[in-house]
């Protein structure tokens, strides 16, 4: 109940990051926005007497309904709540403190980070704000190693087209092309960019010491490779380290004491699952 709990307050609170986006750097500057909440912006252009919110979860309806069967109840549940957290947010700033507008590329650029931080919260919760969000997260089910940010691209690309008509202006479908090229970017930042695991390759002829200071006195996991060396033929261990980003001054310093001649390949690693790291969710994205 805890967990549940802390999940569906980031979730709440990702939502409510959501609806000031819109609110703060989407609306007052005429920046078309993705998705559904982007679609009901363009029909908000057209119907000014109908609130963008409103509109938002009834357009979402028919895709809540549609993603049923393939995402399941956990997921159903959660973009229902947050669809409509950010739904009430967007009408209910925009009615507590209406925006100035500013200038539309410093617009476009705070509004899709802040979109982008949005909604990696609410997607690293197991959630979405619904409308192309679960489009994301069907097609996902098709080409699951793309990274939501790119699978978002396509409908959202579709629904800035439609506003550039709607608007009567292209530039309000460029400085949303902007702004969705921005929050892409951060989501798959805050979704992927935030593993700070690192892998690390160790060649020394001191391989047996290393491995045993690195297993004892650090508590870390190795692992040896069989190897040769292509130009002198010699058979060579490689040890295979995985570690956090804080741990990497320490490792670099252990195998530089024991060994100054050894060869250290650190790489980025993400997605490491496993004891002292991470485990697998049948939800993750």
């Amino acid at each position: 109940m805890k967990e549940k709990l802390k999940s569906y307050g980031l979730i709440t609170v990702g939502s409510i990051l959501f609806g000031l986006a819109f609110d703060w750097f989407f609306d007052p500057n005429a920046v078309a926005m993705g998705g559904i909440t982007g679609l009901a912006q363009v029909i908000n252009a057209l119907l000014p007497g109908v609130p963008v919110g409103i509109l938002t979860i009834v357009l979402n309806i028919p895709l809540f309904l549609a993603g049923w069967h393939y995402i399941g109840f956990h997921l159903l549940a959660s973009s229902l709540f947050s669809m409509t957290v950010s739904s009430v947010a967007i009408d209910v700033i925009a009615v507590v403190h209406p925006f100035a507008p500013m200038d539309p590329m410093l617009a476009s650029l705070c509004g899709g980070a802040l979109m982008g931080l949005s909604l990696g919260i609410v997607f690293a919760q197991g959630a979405t704000t619904g409308g192309t969000d679960i489009v994301a997260r069907l097609l996902k089910l098709r080409w699951s190693w793309l990274p939501m940010g790119k699978l978002m691209l396509l409908p959202d690309g579709v629904v800035l087209v439609l506003a550039a008509l709607a608007f009567g202006r292209v530039e309000a479908a460029l400085y949303g092309v902007v702004s969705l090229f921005v929050a892409t970017r951060v989501m798959d930042t805050v979704l992927y960019g935030l593993d700070t695991s690192k892998v690390a390759y160790i060649i020394s002829d001191r391989w047996e010491a290393l491995a045993q200071v690195l297993l004892k006195e650090q508590d870390r996991g190795v692992t040896i490779l069989r190897g040769q060396g292509a130009y002198t033929g010699r058979d060579k261990q490689v040890l295979m380290v995985a570690f956090k980003q804080r741990d990497i001054v320490q490792i670099k310093r252990t195998v530089h004491a024991l060994d100054p001649a050894a060869f250290l390949i650190v790489c980025d690693a993400h997605d490491v699952l496993g004891e002292g790291f991470g485990d697998y969710q049948k939800e993750e994205i």
